[in-house]
């Protein structure tokens, strides 16, 4: 009996990009990685949904050839002082690593959330009152 290896997907979604990093069950070593850039020529579509699915299937063929079947999810969003919600594409390419035969054991959220850090970005084009 082989032992099956494990591996971590970890996926930061932004509302302009999706990337996700393949590595081994350590974190010390990449497998494999992509990003929207790499599936698609247009800028404005790197965070969607469709470009995120074929980035996940992607990894998940380089994955199998390196033997993993079984995976543990890391979502990120940018956080910060910006958004805590990941985009779009991460739930796409859940969906798109468990049709591809990878086994999910966990899904966990790691996104950065300030303990009261820095000020937020002032509104752009805030209608104003002046009197």
């Amino acid at each position: 009996m082989s032992k099956e290896k494990i591996g971590i997907v970890n996926i930061f979604a932004s509302r302009n990009n999706t990337m996700i990093v393949l590595t081994d069950e350590t974190g010390a070593e990449i497998i494999a990685k992509c990003t929207g850039g790499q599936m698609t020529k247009s800028q404005h579509k790197e965070g969607s949904p469709y470009i995120a699915s074929k980035i996940a299937q992607n990894v998940a063929d380089k994955a199998r050839d390196k033997g993993i079947t079984r995976v543990h999810v890391k979502i990120r969003a940018p956080g910060g002082n910006l958004y805590y919600n990941p985009g779009q594409g991460a739930e796409a390419s859940l969906k798109s690593l468990t049709r591809a035969g990878l086994n999910i054991l966990s899904i966990s959220n790691t996104t950065p959330v300030p303990h009261d850090g820095c000020r937020k970005k002032k509104c752009y084009r805030k209608k104003r009152w002046f009197f």
